[in-house]
């Protein structure tokens, strides 16, 4: 047997430690379906991962990252093995993804202009600029009405 044949393999802990991903999440997406099953060790029956297998859990870690859902990324991955002709999901599936994710930046924003609001107004109140403090908090209660709406969506 050559050298080039010889694969590597890897335990769950080994798995998890080089994608990032908890042992419990391999087994999970793995009981839900977002992987297919993993070889069994044939004498331990222990999960036996493969550079395939950590390169498959390593997109799916990115996905995860992303705030992908589960569905999501059990769909995205199975269109993967469609090729080409999966090309117009995986890109409608990303730009869903893409717009949560620009809709999250948008209210992580308010919520960063509200605490620097909130800041500036203790600011002005310590100064004793009571007419500064009242801006202030005028123009938080204005941005606190913009947080709600976003958190209705």
């Amino acid at each position: 047997m050559s050298a080039t044949s010889i694969q590597h393999t890897y335990s769950i802990k080994e798995a998890s430690a080089l994608t990032g991903l908890p042992a419990s999440t391999l087994r999970y997406y793995e009981s839900i379906g977002v992987i297919t099953p993993i070889r069994r060790g044939a004498s331990s029956k222990h999960r036996v991962y493969t550079n395939e297998d950590l390169d498959l859990l390593t997109w799916v870690s990115c996905l995860s990252a992303t705030g992908m859902s589960v569905a999501d990324m059990r769909r995205y991955l199975a269109n993967g093995a469609l090729g080409p002709a999966a090309a117009p999901e995986q890109i409608e599936l990303l730009e869903a993804q893409q717009a949560h994710l620009a809709a999250e930046a948008k209210a992580i924003a308010l919520r960063e202009r509200y605490v620097a609001l909130k800041i500036g107004y203790w600011q002005a109140v310590q100064a004793g600029d009571g007419a500064r403090a009242e801006q202030l908090s005028d123009e938080a209660r204005t941005l606190a009405d913009e947080l709600k709406k976003t958190r209705k969506q």
